[in-house]
């Protein structure tokens, strides 16, 4: 009796449950009846590929060299650019010089020197120069007075320059010997000493660079004149150069360094020997873009000491920063620094 008692509940709980039925993953519809498959579960969002990196638009403002090499782009104003004295110029095909260095000293030019003399003895009344005076032609330099007729007559500069000597005083006697000497140093020779073994590559007229023995200033000059006998004490030969110093830079008595040209070959292109600058291990040259001033990695071939030659790394036309490019090196560091904070 009790069986009959439990059998209908159990009955009633088991159709209850298949009312309810058992929904599994491949049966499973959406509110429009569409099946879907579960299983298989939804797609999930694309990932971000860090691999990639940052789209183009996310690129840091220095920019991209043509040879693939990241740089930053240095914005100077005009101002900037001329208080700075950037020389910016197109890389373009040049000359490379083949030369020979020699050494000498700066000497006045003899052709351009005067000693001052009495035209008549007697005695020295007044000197109006001293030494280092620049004078003009035809300047008083000193009076005297003539022995024979007492006239006091003036002692005059034979040519415009500077009072190198002076070997009188008021009051001495006026000979035949000098009492001034003036000289022109509007030009001046440089004179190099050359070893016989050189001898036959040195010729008149061929163009020498001069440069003080300290790395100061370098001027163009040519040679004037190849002594044809040696120095007994040297064993050397003088190979004499005539040099502009209208500027007054070339003082006699400094020791010079001459390179003399004794041969040239062309080179597809080059650039100023100040425009290039160590970088991150190797050598670059600044080009001035819309953007800024960004430095190119190139690769160098032969050079004179004044233009290198450029294989790779920049085309003709490129402007290029020559002396000055330095500051730009020192404004890039700069940068850098403030980056790494």
């Amino acid at each position: 009796m009790r069986h009959l008692i439990l059998f209908p509940a159990l009955l009633a709980s088991l159709l209850s449950l298949a009312a309810c039925g058992s929904s599994t993953p491949e049966d499973h519809q959406d509110e429009q009846g569409h099946a879907h498959d579960d299983s298989k579960g939804h797609p999930q969002s694309k990932k971000h590929d860090e691999k990639k990196g940052h789209s183009e638009g996310d690129q840091h403002e220095a920019g991209v060299s043509e040879s693939g090499g990241h740089s930053e782009a240095i914005k100077l104003t005009p101002e900037a650019i001329q208080a700075a004295q950037l020389e910016i110029a197109p890389a373009a095909p040049g000359t490379i010089r083949e030369t020979l260095s020699l050494y000498g000293v700066v000497k006045p030019n003899a052709e351009r020197i005067r000693s001052v003399t009495a035209r008549f003895p007697g005695v020295v009344r007044s000197v109006s120069a001293k030494i280092g005076d620049t004078v003009r032609q035809g300047q008083t330099l000193a009076t005297v007075e003539s022995n024979e007729s007492l006239q006091v007559y003036p002692i005059t500069s034979p040519l415009g320059g500077m009072v190198t000597e002076r070997a009188t005083n008021p009051g001495e006697q006026a000979e035949s010997t000098p009492l001034f000497t003036v000289a022109d140093l509007g030009t001046v020779w440089v004179e190099l000493a050359l070893f016989p073994r050189d001898r036959g590559r040195v010729q008149v007229g061929q163009a020498v660079r001069v440069q003080t023995a300290d790395g100061g200033p370098v001027r163009e000059g040519k040679i004037v004149f190849v002594s044809p006998l040696g120095a007994l004490n040297t064993q050397s030969l003088t190979a004499r150069v005539l040099l502009d110093n209208a500027d007054g830079s070339w003082s006699p008595g400094l020791y010079v360094r001459g390179e003399v040209t004794i041969g040239e070959s062309s080179a597809a292109l080059v650039v100023p020997a100040a425009a290039l600058q160590e970088l991150e291990g190797g050598t670059s040259v600044f080009v001035e873009t819309p953007e800024g001033f960004i430095s190119r990695p190139v690769k160098v071939g032969r050079s004179d000491g004044l233009v290198v030659e450029v294989l790779d790394g920049i085309k003709a036309g490129d402007a290029v920063v020559g002396e000055g490019s330095f500051v730009l090196k020192a404004e890039l560091g700069k940068g850098e620094a403030e980056h790494d904070h």
